[in-house]
């Protein structure tokens, strides 16, 4: 299973994340930040568990590209 989690409130929009994992993150048109696709909400975190495996990779060269770190990938 693959945990992607994203601490939405600290985008900076840079687009990064939507360039290089498109099916997980999408840019937001009414404020310019990122949206984790499928996500549930909690406590200003947005997550989402997918038992997909391809996912990972992409989602992984999203987290190193964040300038400002605000997305987690882990492997469970």
């Amino acid at each position: 299973m693959v945990v992607v989690t994203l601490q939405r409130n600290k985008c900076i929009g840079c687009n990064y994340c939507v360039e290089l994992a498109p099916s997980q993150f999408q840019m937001s048109k009414k404020d310019g930040k990122t949206v984790l696709l499928h996500s549930v909400e909690k406590k200003g975190f947005f997550t989402i568990k997918s038992f997909d495996e391809s996912i990972f990779d992409c989602s992984n060269e999203a987290k190193k590209a964040c300038p400002v770190k605000i997305i987690e990938v882990k492997q469970i």
